[in-house]
């Protein structure tokens, strides 16, 4: 078994192009820096959103192996460091962690 940790992140409307660009870009590369950090993540991926029909602007995509990780992960302090730099700027959050 294994679980899926999915996050989707929309950025606030009244943040500029360039500057929403930048904090993605920061969010993407601190996320992905995390599994030398954190030894319980088995996958971790960011992607941006492609389709301007869409409203969310990041999804996170990770793999864990059981969901006392995933909740590990949530409080570890470098996961709580890297999630302040979008935090901000979110306006809304969806998240589902799923057992396959």
């Amino acid at each position: 078994d294994m679980i899926k940790h999915v996050v989707l992140f929309q950025l606030k409307d009244d943040v500029d192009a360039a500057e929403k660009q930048q904090v993605m870009e920061a969010f993407k590369t601190g996320i992905l820096a995390l599994p030398e950090k954190i030894s319980c993540i088995r996958h971790i991926e960011v992607g941006f959103n492609a389709n301007a029909k869409e409203s969310y602007d990041v999804a996170l995509y990770s793999e864990f192996d059981s969901l006392a990780d995933v909740q590990a992960y949530a409080v570890h302090p470098d996961h709580v460091a890297v999630a302040q730099i979008i935090i901000p700027y979110v306006k809304n959050r969806a998240c589902t962690d799923y057992e396959i």
